[in-house]
């Protein structure tokens, strides 16, 4: 019933950018908040930012400055633009979404396919 789809991904030379986005579709009522999250190989998925209703964000230490996320409410879209990217931010990049859908009163997590971000040195 609902899903996140991410784009922008790709391969790029350490120190530029890259602007991901994650649309979210289907029967929702509303959206909390979203997130973006990362998984390197041989890792564990960890926190990249965060992002409220209402334009709240939190970041991973690693990520300040360098990483800001934010969100187009009417497009039920989140974003992420990451420069000065360097070749440890190689990974997959998903984003997530606290969605209410229009058959339920419950918050459920959705999450996006993913989307290869690879930095080369």
């Amino acid at each position: 019933q609902v899903q996140l789809v991410e784009s922008g991904g790709g391969l790029v030379q350490a120190g530029g950018s890259l602007k991901l986005s994650c649309a979210a579709s289907g029967s929702i009522f509303s959206i909390n908040a979203m997130a973006w999250y990362r998984q390197a190989p041989g890792k564990q998925r960890e926190l990249v930012a965060t992002i409220t209703r209402g334009g709240s964000t939190n970041y991973a230490d690693s990520m300040k400055g360098r990483f800001t996320i934010s969100r187009d409410n009417a497009k039920n879209t989140v974003y992420l633009e990451m420069n000065s990217l360097k070749p440890e931010d190689t990974a997959v990049y998903y984003c997530s979404a606290d969605i209410i859908t229009r058959s339920s009163y419950y918050s459920a997590r959705y999450w996006g396919q993913g989307t290869q971000v690879t930095v080369s040195s």
